[in-house]
């Protein structure tokens, strides 16, 4: 039997039957499923070999893969940007690697932001989800005593949801957690 990390049982025992008996699907194949995760960063232009390699074992250690440089296809000289210059980073996860860091994304890494009150609600129109982190240092993976930057992540999660709804109730079940969005109390005229 091969190994089937533990979101995405979650995933097959509870949050399927959950989706169909609230979405109402006749066929099993029409519930939303996560595709893909893809985590970028960017680099600064003025990056020498050594933070650029920095950057790259932080975002491998994050992921659990090698991530890809990503060059710049032409010149810009206003940003200092000359043609194959590395400007990203960048790692698309599937299949188990996408729901182990799913589920460290969820359980482990949003927790330990200060103040966390939740991530926003809103998803692409498409059912797909992007977030920005603006600290890596989040992730228990990378040490802080090593860390001679801090780098911002932006992460997409793409679903076969057909709404916003459909991929923020999938996202919502499997425990991501959403800001609760407070109405004003109405003063008393």
């Amino acid at each position: 039997m091969s190994y089937v990390p533990s979101l995405k049982k979650l995933y097959l025992e509870q949050v399927v039957p959950e989706l169909v008996k609230s979405r109402g699907y006749k066929n099993p194949h029409e519930v939303p499923k996560l595709v893909k995760i893809s985590i970028n960063t960017g680099i600064d232009s003025d990056a020498d070999k050594n933070q650029i390699a920095d950057i790259q074992r932080d975002m491998a250690a994050i992921a659990g893969q090698k991530p890809v440089l990503a060059k710049s296809r032409k010149a810009i000289a206003n940003f200092k940007l000359k043609q194959g210059q590395i400007v990203g980073c960048h790692v698309t996860l599937r299949q188990a690697s996408m729901w182990e860091f799913l589920y460290r994304l969820i359980a482990v890494a949003l927790p330990t932001i200060r103040d966390f009150r939740g991530v926003p609600g809103k998803l692409d129109g498409q059912g797909n989800y992007n977030l920005g982190i603006t600290d890596h240092s989040i992730f228990p993976e990378i040490s802080v005593e090593n860390l001679k930057k801090h780098i911002g992540l932006d992460i997409t999660i793409v679903t076969t949801a057909q709404t916003d709804d459909e991929g923020r109730e999938l996202l919502r079940l499997l425990g991501m957690p959403f800001r609760r969005v407070e109405t004003a109390p109405k003063a008393a005229a």
